[in-house]
């Protein structure tokens, strides 16, 4: 059973533990996002220590194929994000079951 996290919640988190407004934890919110998209557009790359790192790559086009259809289509050049957890995320995880 999958239960997404929403953007509601996360602030609310923020809300009950920090004891701001919660327009200043919705900001919060926004500005930590903001500046890891600005960094990432800026330098390709973000590390968050005992978390992860974000990485910008850089896809050429290719041609894909439909598996239902079996048509082939070109798959146009873009970004991605990579993201990759770190060692203590991992551990954090893997102990935590």
């Amino acid at each position: 059973m999958r239960i997404n996290l929403t953007k509601k919640e996360i602030i609310n988190s923020i809300y009950m533990q920090l004891g701001f407004s919660k327009k200043i934890c919705e900001n919060i919110f926004e500005d930590f996002f903001s500046i890891i998209l600005d960094e990432l557009i800026k330098n390709q790359r973000v590390k968050i220590p005992n978390f992860g790192s974000f990485e910008l790559r850089h896809k050429k086009s290719r041609i894909g194929r439909n598996p239902k259809t079996l048509e082939k289509k070109v798959i146009s050049e873009r970004n991605v994000i990579l993201f990759k957890p770190s060692k203590n995320l991992k551990k954090f995880i893997n102990n935590y079951e």
